[in-house]
């Protein structure tokens, strides 16, 4: 069976989404694609879209729970699944995770870390990316302890991530 990767993060109208963050985001899904695992989202712009068309690079599984439309799906959405919960999703997002990956982010990727906190899902934070990421390590808002890593790169999550996935 495989794994499940979700990664959470700023949508594409976040105004102070850097090239740094979608570049990382990118390199994930490169990497979770890399290791035979699926790519699970909001499935629309930003971090999401950067995220599955790196694992499409690779001939990746990606999986986008939408807020309300398969419309709203970005092009590298293989398997577009209308919630019709809007933010409500993200709970979704999280639960079917086996590990979760935040990279920048405004409210919605702060809720869903806050859902992988109370399931007690492993939890990944790229430090660096910008957004509720970055706010919360600096304001030691969450700890570097299992269930949560603060990393410093993609590399190093994917790294976490498959020590999760043994």
């Amino acid at each position: 069976m495989k794994r499940i990767i979700s990664v959470c993060g700023s949508d594409g109208s976040d105004e102070d989404l850097s090239s740094y963050a979608l570049q990382t985001a990118e390199q994930i899904g490169i990497l979770i694609a890399q290791h035979d695992a699926v790519v699970v989202c909001g499935g629309r712009g930003g971090i999401m879209e950067a995220t599955c068309k790196g694992a499409k690079k690779n001939n990746g599984v990606t999986v986008g729970l939408l807020p309300a439309s398969k419309q709203e799906a970005n092009a590298y959405i293989d398997i577009a699944l209308p919630t019709n919960l809007g933010s409500m999703r993200n709970f979704l997002v999280v639960n079917v995770a086996d590990v979760v990956i935040a990279i920048a982010g405004r409210w919605g990727t702060r809720n869903e870390i806050s859902f992988a906190k109370i399931l007690h899902k492993p939890l990944i934070l790229i430090q660096g990316t910008g957004g509720c990421v970055d706010s919360l390590v600096q304001n030691n808002m969450v700890t570097n302890s299992p269930p949560c890593h603060i990393v410093n790169s993609g590399k190093e999550a994917m790294s976490k991530a498959l020590e999760y996935l043994k």
